[in-house]
Protein backbone atom coordinates (compact mmCIF):
# COMPACT_ATOMS: atom_id res chain seq x y z
CA UNK A 1 0.00 0.00 0.00
CA UNK A 2 1.13 3.40 -0.90
CA UNK A 3 2.00 5.63 2.11
CA UNK A 4 -0.04 8.38 3.38
CA UNK A 5 -2.63 9.80 5.32
CA UNK A 6 -5.87 7.17 5.52
CA UNK A 7 -9.04 9.42 5.18
CA UNK A 8 -12.25 7.93 7.09
CA UNK A 9 -15.61 9.81 5.98
CA UNK A 10 -18.50 8.56 8.30
CA UNK A 11 -16.34 7.63 11.57
CA UNK A 12 -18.75 6.81 13.84
CA UNK A 13 -18.80 4.98 17.37
CA UNK A 14 -18.73 1.85 15.40
CA UNK A 15 -16.91 0.87 12.18
CA UNK A 16 -15.50 4.38 11.66
CA UNK A 17 -13.52 4.39 15.06
CA UNK A 18 -12.55 1.05 15.08
CA UNK A 19 -11.48 1.59 11.24
CA UNK A 20 -9.43 5.11 12.55
CA UNK A 21 -7.79 2.87 15.31
CA UNK A 22 -6.21 0.45 13.22
CA UNK A 23 -4.32 2.43 10.66
CA UNK A 24 -3.51 4.91 13.47
CA UNK A 25 -1.97 1.96 15.08
CA UNK A 26 0.06 1.35 11.78
CA UNK A 27 1.08 4.53 11.62
CA UNK A 28 -0.68 6.25 9.40
CA UNK A 29 -1.49 10.04 9.44
CA UNK A 30 -5.56 9.10 10.35
CA UNK A 31 -8.23 12.11 9.22
CA UNK A 32 -11.23 11.40 10.89
CA UNK A 33 -14.37 12.84 9.36
CA UNK A 34 -18.18 13.51 10.37
CA UNK A 35 -20.81 15.77 11.18
CA UNK A 36 -20.50 15.99 14.95
CA UNK A 37 -16.85 17.55 15.41
CA UNK A 38 -16.92 17.53 19.13
CA UNK A 39 -16.85 13.74 19.27
CA UNK A 40 -14.57 13.18 16.66
CA UNK A 41 -12.13 15.28 18.63
CA UNK A 42 -12.25 13.26 21.29
CA UNK A 43 -11.85 10.18 19.09
CA UNK A 44 -8.99 11.75 17.67
CA UNK A 45 -7.29 12.71 20.84
CA UNK A 46 -7.21 8.76 21.81
CA UNK A 47 -5.38 7.85 17.97
CA UNK A 48 -2.17 8.95 17.59
CA UNK A 49 -1.53 11.53 14.56
CA UNK A 50 -5.27 11.47 14.05
CA UNK A 51 -7.28 15.13 13.52
CA UNK A 52 -10.94 15.73 13.57
CA UNK A 53 -12.54 17.35 10.56
CA UNK A 54 -16.18 18.16 10.10
CA UNK A 55 -17.72 16.80 7.02
CA UNK A 56 -20.84 16.39 5.98
CA UNK A 57 -21.19 14.31 2.72
CA UNK A 58 -24.33 15.54 1.71
CA UNK A 59 -22.61 19.05 1.33
CA UNK A 60 -21.36 19.36 -1.85
CA UNK A 61 -18.74 21.76 -1.01
CA UNK A 62 -17.13 19.75 1.77
CA UNK A 63 -14.96 17.50 -0.03
CA UNK A 64 -12.71 20.12 -1.78
CA UNK A 65 -12.59 22.21 1.67
CA UNK A 66 -11.71 18.92 3.58
CA UNK A 67 -9.16 17.68 1.89
CA UNK A 68 -7.57 20.84 1.30
CA UNK A 69 -6.95 20.84 5.18
CA UNK A 70 -5.76 17.29 5.52
CA UNK A 71 -3.19 17.55 2.94
CA UNK A 72 -2.00 20.56 4.68
CA UNK A 73 -1.89 19.03 7.81
CA UNK A 74 -1.89 15.46 7.66
CA UNK A 75 -0.34 14.80 3.76
CA UNK A 76 -1.61 13.74 0.93
CA UNK A 77 -4.36 10.77 1.22
CA UNK A 78 -3.59 7.51 -0.55
CA UNK A 79 -6.02 5.50 1.63
CA UNK A 80 -10.01 6.71 1.39
CA UNK A 81 -12.30 4.39 3.88
CA UNK A 82 -16.21 6.09 2.59
CA UNK A 83 -18.24 4.24 5.89
CA UNK A 84 -20.99 7.07 5.65
CA UNK A 85 -24.22 5.73 5.09
CA UNK A 86 -28.05 6.49 5.50
CA UNK A 87 -31.84 5.70 3.94
CA UNK A 88 -34.54 5.18 5.23
CA UNK A 89 -36.54 1.95 5.83
CA UNK A 90 -40.02 2.75 3.36
CA UNK A 91 -42.14 0.89 1.39
CA UNK A 92 -43.73 2.95 -1.79
CA UNK A 93 -46.49 3.91 0.09
CA UNK A 94 -44.18 5.61 2.60
CA UNK A 95 -41.67 6.74 1.27
CA UNK A 96 -41.04 10.37 -0.80
CA UNK A 97 -38.98 12.46 -2.97
CA UNK A 98 -37.10 13.53 0.13
CA UNK A 99 -36.38 10.50 1.74
CA UNK A 100 -34.98 8.61 -1.71
CA UNK A 101 -32.56 12.00 -2.46
CA UNK A 102 -31.43 12.07 1.12
CA UNK A 103 -30.54 8.28 0.56
CA UNK A 104 -28.60 8.84 -2.65
CA UNK A 105 -26.74 11.84 -1.47
CA UNK A 106 -25.42 10.24 1.29
CA UNK A 107 -24.68 6.96 0.10
CA UNK A 108 -23.48 7.64 -4.25
CA UNK A 109 -22.77 11.39 -4.30
CA UNK A 110 -21.46 11.57 -1.03
CA UNK A 111 -19.07 8.74 -2.44
CA UNK A 112 -18.32 10.08 -5.90
CA UNK A 113 -17.51 13.10 -4.69
CA UNK A 114 -15.11 12.27 -2.45
CA UNK A 115 -13.33 9.87 -4.98
CA UNK A 116 -12.98 12.76 -7.62
CA UNK A 117 -11.61 15.17 -4.84
CA UNK A 118 -8.94 12.28 -3.47
CA UNK A 119 -7.79 10.32 -6.88
CA UNK A 120 -5.29 12.69 -8.11
CA UNK A 121 -3.33 12.34 -4.54
CA UNK A 122 -3.23 8.57 -5.37
CA UNK A 123 -2.47 8.80 -8.65
CA UNK A 124 0.83 11.02 -7.68
CA UNK A 125 1.87 8.39 -5.28
CA UNK A 126 1.38 5.86 -7.82
CA UNK A 127 -1.02 3.70 -5.73
CA UNK A 128 -3.58 3.76 -3.32
CA UNK A 129 -7.06 2.11 -1.48
CA UNK A 130 -10.21 3.22 -1.66
CA UNK A 131 -12.53 0.98 0.48
CA UNK A 132 -16.69 1.31 0.57
CA UNK A 133 -18.73 -0.16 3.57
CA UNK A 134 -21.74 -0.94 1.67
CA UNK A 135 -24.57 -3.11 3.01
CA UNK A 136 -26.39 -6.26 1.94
CA UNK A 137 -29.17 -4.01 0.58
CA UNK A 138 -26.73 -3.55 -1.91
CA UNK A 139 -27.33 -6.97 -3.45
CA UNK A 140 -31.04 -7.19 -2.56
CA UNK A 141 -33.91 -4.70 -2.01
CA UNK A 142 -36.89 -5.35 0.58
CA UNK A 143 -40.42 -3.99 0.26
CA UNK A 144 -39.67 -1.85 3.64
CA UNK A 145 -36.02 -0.70 2.48
CA UNK A 146 -36.76 1.36 -0.86
CA UNK A 147 -35.05 4.00 -0.30
CA UNK A 148 -32.13 2.79 1.05
CA UNK A 149 -31.47 -0.62 -0.83
CA UNK A 150 -31.48 1.41 -4.36
CA UNK A 151 -29.24 3.69 -2.93
CA UNK A 152 -26.77 1.37 -2.03
CA UNK A 153 -27.64 -0.81 -5.16
CA UNK A 154 -26.36 2.48 -6.66
CA UNK A 155 -23.30 3.15 -4.34
CA UNK A 156 -21.94 -0.47 -5.11
CA UNK A 157 -22.57 0.02 -9.01
CA UNK A 158 -20.28 3.38 -8.64
CA UNK A 159 -17.42 1.02 -6.73
CA UNK A 160 -17.78 -1.10 -9.50
CA UNK A 161 -17.09 2.28 -12.17
CA UNK A 162 -14.52 3.02 -9.72
CA UNK A 163 -12.46 -0.40 -9.50
CA UNK A 164 -12.92 -0.70 -13.48
CA UNK A 165 -11.59 2.84 -14.01
CA UNK A 166 -8.88 3.23 -11.38
CA UNK A 167 -6.98 -0.41 -11.19
CA UNK A 168 -5.15 -0.34 -13.99
CA UNK A 169 -4.11 2.91 -12.27
CA UNK A 170 -3.00 1.04 -8.92
CA UNK A 171 -5.75 1.91 -7.09
CA UNK A 172 -7.67 -0.91 -5.41
CA UNK A 173 -11.31 0.30 -5.26
CA UNK A 174 -12.87 -2.98 -2.86
CA UNK A 175 -16.37 -2.76 -1.46
CA UNK A 176 -17.68 -4.56 2.20
CA UNK A 177 -20.81 -5.63 2.20
CA UNK A 178 -21.85 -5.73 5.98
CA UNK A 179 -24.53 -8.69 6.43
CA UNK A 180 -25.62 -8.44 9.90
CA UNK A 181 -25.98 -6.26 12.85
CA UNK A 182 -22.85 -4.13 13.55
CA UNK A 183 -22.32 -4.78 17.49
CA UNK A 184 -23.11 -0.99 19.07
CA UNK A 185 -24.68 0.62 22.56
CA UNK A 186 -27.57 1.04 20.53
CA UNK A 187 -28.06 -2.29 18.61
CA UNK A 188 -27.66 -3.76 21.67
CA UNK A 189 -30.38 -2.08 23.35
CA UNK A 190 -32.69 -2.64 20.91
CA UNK A 191 -32.17 -6.24 20.52
CA UNK A 192 -31.08 -7.66 24.43
CA UNK A 193 -31.64 -10.92 23.66
CA UNK A 194 -29.36 -11.78 20.99
CA UNK A 195 -25.90 -13.72 22.12
CA UNK A 196 -22.98 -11.96 21.59
CA UNK A 197 -21.97 -14.29 18.39
CA UNK A 198 -25.34 -12.41 16.61
CA UNK A 199 -23.25 -8.79 16.05
CA UNK A 200 -20.74 -8.14 13.72
CA UNK A 201 -17.64 -6.76 15.39
CA UNK A 202 -16.86 -3.49 14.66
CA UNK A 203 -12.54 -4.11 15.64
CA UNK A 204 -13.29 -7.16 13.04
CA UNK A 205 -14.76 -5.27 10.17
CA UNK A 206 -11.88 -3.16 10.85
CA UNK A 207 -9.53 -5.73 10.43
CA UNK A 208 -11.15 -7.03 7.09
CA UNK A 209 -10.64 -3.44 5.79
CA UNK A 210 -6.99 -3.01 6.92
CA UNK A 211 -6.50 -6.81 4.58
CA UNK A 212 -8.19 -5.27 1.69
CA UNK A 213 -5.45 -2.75 1.61
CA UNK A 214 -2.45 -4.75 2.32
CA UNK A 215 -3.67 -6.75 -0.58
CA UNK A 216 -0.88 -7.47 -3.56
CA UNK A 217 -2.17 -5.83 -6.75
CA UNK A 218 -1.99 -9.32 -8.66
CA UNK A 219 -4.54 -10.78 -6.48
CA UNK A 220 -7.23 -8.29 -5.37
CA UNK A 221 -10.62 -8.46 -3.92
CA UNK A 222 -13.69 -5.99 -5.41
CA UNK A 223 -15.92 -7.19 -2.93
CA UNK A 224 -16.19 -8.68 0.42
CA UNK A 225 -18.73 -10.27 2.77
CA UNK A 226 -18.66 -10.12 6.22
CA UNK A 227 -21.51 -11.81 7.94
CA UNK A 228 -22.22 -13.90 11.71
CA UNK A 229 -24.20 -16.70 11.94
CA UNK A 230 -27.48 -15.21 12.16
CA UNK A 231 -28.26 -13.08 9.06
CA UNK A 232 -30.24 -14.58 5.98
CA UNK A 233 -28.49 -14.24 2.96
Amino acid sequence: MSEGACVVIGAGPGNGQAIARRFAAAGHPVAVCARDVERLEAMAAELPGARAYAYDVRDPEAPAAVFARVRAELGAPTTLVYNAGEGAFQSLDEADVESLQAAWEVNARGLFLAAKETVADMRDAGGGNLVVIGATASLRGGARTLPFASAKAAQRSLAQSLARKLGPEGVHVSYVVLDGVVDLARTRDAMPDRPDEFFLSPAEIAEAVWFLAQQDRSAWTFELDLRPFGERW
